[in-house]
């Protein structure tokens, strides 16, 4: 009898989206994913001062409590979140267990748009906006590191629709 990992796979490594769901990489939301985020992090990027001491340093020493209880309050475990890039869809998780809350199948978007809001600059974070043409299909809030992230989705994407295409249009070996 056959586990799930014991499962033959022609490339190792690669499992196809008909045999099982697999996550291929998973980010977190940042503290710049909320609106106190933000605005902390548009007062950090304040360079006015003198020398080694500016007003955005002086501003991150004095708050430093509250990012930090904001940090905290998004780790809790009602409030967890994620997102995944799987063999078949992006999916946005909640909860300890990740329980799928929104998601977007990988042939219903052709582009993955990156907005940086005021304030996410300074925390490497931004809004992924998923589309399909003019048609907004998934947002992800706050993603931290956001460019390798969309740079997978959109390679995960090109690989599902490419084998999707080829077997749509195969005729099978001679």
């Amino acid at each position: 009898m056959k586990t799930q990992e014991q499962v033959r796979q022609s490339i190792a490594g690669v499992t196809p989206p008909s045999t099982a769901e697999v996550v291929v990489m998973t980010a977190w939301p940042s503290v710049g994913s909320t609106g106190i985020g933000q605005v902390l992090g548009r007062m950090y990027r304040i360079q006015s001062g003198f020398g080694p001491v500016r007003i955005g340093r002086l501003a991150l020493l004095l708050t430093m409590p509250i990012g930090l209880m904001l940090y905290l309050s998004m780790r809790l475990p009602w409030a967890i979140c994620r997102f995944q890039v799987t063999n078949r869809r992006v999916t946005v998780n909640r909860g300890v267990q990740a329980t799928v809350e929104r998601f977007v199948e990988l042939n219903r978007f052709d582009t993955v748009e990156l907005v940086v809001q005021p304030g996410q600059k300074w925390f490497d974070c931004g809004d992924l906006i998923f589309r399909n043409g003019a048609v907004e299909t998934l947002r992800l809030n706050g993603v931290s590191r956001p460019e390798p992230f969309r740079r997978v989705c959109l390679e995960v994407r090109q690989s599902y629709v490419g084998v999707e295409e080829a077997l749509r249009h195969s005729t099978g070996a001679a």
